[in-house]
């Protein structure tokens, strides 16, 4: 079953570290020591890692309240998602062993090694590269969440995705269309292409059309841009419609839940319902991406792939919002 992994403290690896808030160039390589791993934890040897939108929260320290919870960084790990081969399993891990390969998020994934806990990986999908099951976890969860556990997604349902080419859109469209909902997708010109090639039966052009004024009603949106009024969104929504705000897009710098707070205070009072979801990846949710993958309804669109040393980079393009679906660095 290998180690406990006390044995790798001493080894040394690779990792992106940050050691304040700030910029992409608060990132830097340099090598520590590999991760200890607890008795209910895995060693994963990390063949790709995601880039998401929390990685540049986490690198940002925005919105603020996260640096009274988080404190100051010093030589913080950077990194969620992961994909990789088991290193050592902890003695009480029943799921994994040596050699398995694996995807999920784990304790700073811009690594040579990261540590996971047992409940936050699944086994890979065999038709799935590393590339594409590295960037898997945090955005699959969050597009599951809002659009078929918060969004409660039905067949015959006319869904439209707000930031449809982004991480978690390029998940939230396919899940929608799998539910056999009809999906109009929210976009940029440049990546119209992208977001019918994911299965949207329409793409709107933000630069040229406002969603609002079509005169077309959905029955579930899902507003990942975090840009939008909330008297916009409800203008679009039919009567008894369903809005989904995921994460904290939007929300204001320094506490960042403006907008979730909004959708919550607001909805007993009205007959739509909104509400909002921040998904933590877990067991049950990341076997059912599995399950998703594994039969084809689900495909990662990994846009751009980067090296490791080259994390800077990766988090500059999704910051520029140049990003088409997902970015991942490669380990090796």
């Amino acid at each position: 079953m290998g180690s406990t992994g006390q044995s790798e403290r001493n080894e040394k690896m690779r990792a992106i570290v940050q050691n304040g808030y700030g910029s992409a160039d608060v990132l830097r390589m340099t090598e520590i020591d590999r991760p200890a791993i607890a008795s209910g934890e895995v060693l994963v040897r990390v063949a790709a890692a995601g880039v998401d939108r929390g990685v540049w929260h986490l690198m940002t320290g925005k919105p603020y309240a996260a640096r009274l919870a988080l404190g100051m960084p010093r030589d913080r790990v950077a990194g969620m998602d992961v994909a990789g081969t088991v290193a050592a399993v902890g003695a009480e891990v029943t799921r994994f062993a040596v050699g398995d390969e694996v995807f999920g998020v784990g304790r700073g994934s811009f690594a040579e090694y990261t540590a996971a806990a047992e409940g936050k990986l699944a086994h890979k999908p065999a038709g799935l590269g590393f590339a594409q099951a590295g960037v898997v976890a945090v955005s699959g969860v969050t597009a599951l969440r809002a659009v078929r556990t918060a969004g409660r997604a039905e067949p015959g349902q006319h869904v439209l995705v707000i930031g449809a080419s982004g991480g978690v859109g390029s998940y939230a469209v396919q899940l929608a269309k799998g539910a056999g909902a009809r999906v109009t997708g929210v976009c940029g010109t440049a990546k119209a292409d992208l977001v019918r090639s994911l299965g949207a039966d329409d793409v709107i052009d933000y630069t040229t059309t406002d969603f609002a004024d079509r005169g077309v009603r959905y029955d579930l949106i899902v507003d990942i841009g975090g840009l939008s009024r909330f008297a916009r969104l409800r203008r679009a929504l039919t009567p008894r419609g369903t809005l989904v705000i995921v994460g904290g897009e939007g929300g204001g710098q320094i506490l960042g839940a403006g907008r979730t707070v909004h959708a919550l205070a607001l909805s007993p009072f009205v007959r739509q319902r909104l509400t909002a979801i921040i998904a933590v990846p877990g067991r049950a949710d990341l076997e059912t991406l599995r399950g998703l993958l594994d039969s084809g309804e689900l495909t990662p669109a990994v846009g751009a792939t980067y090296p490791l040393a080259e994390a800077p980079a990766a988090v500059r393009l999704l910051e520029s919002g140049q990003a088409r679906g997902k970015i991942a660095l490669t380990v090796g």
